[in-house]
């Protein structure tokens, strides 16, 4: 069932549920006041009518009482009284004889009883009283008929059935209205999301006519297009970078081949132009494994191994690797601290690799470039730090991204650096269980890698 019909089944249970009790409970306290005002009733009359009959001297004198008697209980329509005396014998009755049941004759202590009879149903109470000179005691019996009560609590039930059909009906209807109108702004945010498109992913719920409860509902979802819409940005500017990062290489192959092709040439030219043409295919392919990394980092499938690794004999090789091309610039490579994390000895070399060569790239002549290694409680820090010129705020957080550049306007690659260096360096450490983020001032540029430490527990 829908959420609209289940709310106003609930409705139309829960007034049901209450018009029912209360109903039952009107009825019943009902019953049980005219119950008690029958008997109070019955009680008042029987107790003057025995004061009238203890006054006696003699059963002589009965006749004398009768007119009183009839005055005292002839006064109300629908009470019947009964005098019996010890042998079974009928002394009086008002208005008329009553078939009593015998169970009801023997009654005593004021009692209330009830029985029906031929669709008329009784109420009444059994009292003795004792007349001087006589051994066996008169029985007063004062009975109502309340056939008209009953009848009309009879009525009311029927009624109140029919009302609370009628009611339940209502109700229904009612929290249909009420459901589906305070359910309206879920069917909003079911019409957005039905109408989202590639176009129009920065289309955002308005929060005004939203209830209060359905408003973090709504910021969630605006906040999921959000994310979809930087996504889809983030994959359009991909695919673009993608063609632009390879038409460079397939201009110079296709360049490179119409020009040999364009007249017959020596053998020479031919492997001039093929050595050409390996050197851009080695970029392509290249470009294309650093992609396939990033997307195997995408999905969670990098598996790396789970050795001690030192971390300063890691860097050390790679500063000795890139002193020759540092010394040619006149900068120097420094190393201090110390530190071991757990990894692949490969993957993190690929990754210091990226850092040391993209500080190697900006670092102006006669510089210094510093790797800082330190623990810090269960974890390695490694900084790598070069001096030049700062990066903006606004580009620090995007410096990750692939084929970002911080220059506004999209310039070729270089056929060293496809813009894909950092994406994997953030894949790499990420995949170690690490992060790593970029701080930029005062003329210094520093990348920041945090491992755990190697003899730390796994979380």
């Amino acid at each position: 069932m829908s959420l609209t019909t289940r709310m106003s089944l609930m409705f139309m249970l829960a007034v049901t549920a209450v018009l029912t009790v209360a109903g039952l409970s009107f009825n019943n306290l009902s019953r049980h006041h005219f119950k008690m005002l029958d008997q109070q009733a019955l009680n008042e009359k029987l107790q003057s009518t025995q004061r009238i009959l203890t006054g006696l001297s003699s059963m002589n004198q009965f006749s004398d009482i009768k007119p009183e008697l009839k005055v005292l209980l002839g006064e109300h329509r629908d009470l019947i009284a009964l005098i019996i005396d010890g042998d079974g014998k009928l002394l009086f009755a008002e208005p008329a004889w009553v078939e009593v049941p015998q169970a009801f004759r023997a009654t005593s202590n004021n009692n209330l009883w009830e029985w029906r009879d031929q669709g008329q149903m009784y109420r009444g109470v059994t009292a003795q009283a004792r007349v001087t000179g006589q051994d066996k005691p008169l029985t007063i019996m004062v009975i109502f008929d309340v056939t008209q009560h009953m009848s009309f609590f009879e009525m009311l039930e029927r009624w109140f059935w029919m009302g609370l059909m009628i009611s339940a009906l209502v109700s229904a209807a009612l929290g249909w209205m009420v459901a589906s109108s305070g359910l309206r702004p879920i069917r909003q945010v079911t019409q957005v999301a039905a109408s989202m498109s590639a176009k129009s992913l920065q289309e955002r719920i308005p929060l005004a006519p939203v209830p209060k409860e359905l408003q973090q509902m709504v910021l969630s979802f605006n906040a999921m297009l959000s994310r979809l819409d930087d996504a889809f940005v983030r994959l359009s500017n991909f695919s673009a970078d993608i063609a632009h990062e390879l038409r460079t290489p397939v201009s110079n192959l296709m360049t490179h081949t119409e020009v040999v092709l364009s007249r017959k040439r020596n053998i020479e030219d031919y492997e001039d132009n093929l050595h050409s043409n390996l050197d851009d295919l080695k970029r392509m392919g290249r470009m294309i494994d650093d992609m396939l990394f990033l997307a195997k980092s995408d999905n969670g499938l990098i598996t790396h191994e789970n050795k001690s690794i030192d971390l300063v004999e890691v860097v050390e090789k790679l500063l000795e690797y890139y002193r020759l091309l540092a010394d040619e610039r006149g900068i120097d490579l420094e190393v201090s601290g110390r530190g071991s994390v757990r990894g692949d000895v490969l993957m993190l070399h690929r990754a210091i690799s990226n850092l040391l060569s993209n500080a190697l790239r900006y670092t102006p002549e006669g510089k210094c470039i510093r790797v800082d290694i330190r623990q810090q409680g269960a974890s390695i820090s490694v900084v790598v730090e070069n001096p030049g010129e700062p990066i903006a705020p606004e580009h620090l957080e995007k410096l990750f991204d692939r084929f970002y550049r911080v220059d506004s306007a999209r310039r070729e690659g270089s056929p060293s650096n496809a813009g894909l260096g950092l994406s994997i360096t953030r894949s790499i450490i990420e995949a170690h269980d690490g992060k790593i983020w970029c701080t930029s001032s005062k003329g210094r540029t520093a990348f920041h890698i945090e491992l755990p430490c190697a003899d730390a527990k796994p979380a």
